[in-house]
């Protein structure tokens, strides 16, 4: 379950500090500042959900090669390769809470396996809010969405995003 927002403190809804703006919310997406930069055009905004509401149509009106590059700036799941060099602060937390820096080899080799078909059947990375499910929950869902078509995968890859987004707005102390 989602937690709820938090209470902003009149920093989204108030805030002409830019800076500040952007230390507090841009590691809200992936390597992706943008969609936060794009967002603090439109305040003021009456709370986090109205914040979170705002970002979303940001992702809904930016080109498909801006949402594709947002979706490619995100890790694959249980990686070695990126959690040796080094994640997100976010993704290495988010990865750590379902146990998925914490894998056997062969649950890496499957997480490696999946995630290969993923990305060469659909172009980026397999997305899902790690919050939300457990290691079991997620390789299931890996599988499911991997027989989906390119569309409707797109488009459930963005709705992570915009779950991921939130659970780390929900974190967020202002």
């Amino acid at each position: 379950m989602l937690a709820s927002l938090p209470d902003l403190g009149g920093v989204a809804a108030e805030s002409s500090d830019h800076t500040r703006f952007m230390a507090l919310y841009g590691h809200l997406f992936e390597h992706s500042p943008w969609v936060i930069e794009r967002t603090w055009a439109e305040r003021p905004f009456a709370d986090a959900e109205a914040l979170h509401a705002a970002m979303m149509r940001t992702l809904a009106d930016a080109s498909l090669d801006e949402r594709l590059a947002l979706l490619r700036a995100h890790p694959e799941l249980a990686d070695k390769v990126a959690i040796a060099e080094g994640l997100t602060e976010s993704s290495q937390h988010e990865q750590a809470s379902a146990g998925l820096d914490r894998l056997s080899e062969a649950e890496y080799a499957t997480f490696h396996a999946l995630n290969t078909a993923y990305r060469a059947r659909f172009g980026f990375p397999f997305i899902i809010c790690v919050k939300l499910h457990d290691k079991a929950g997620i390789l299931r869902a890996m599988r499911e969405r991997l027989e989906g078509e390119p569309d409707v995968e797109l488009d459930e890859a963005l709705r992570q995003v915009g779950l991921i987004g939130r659970v780390r707005l929900a974190e967020t102390r202002a």
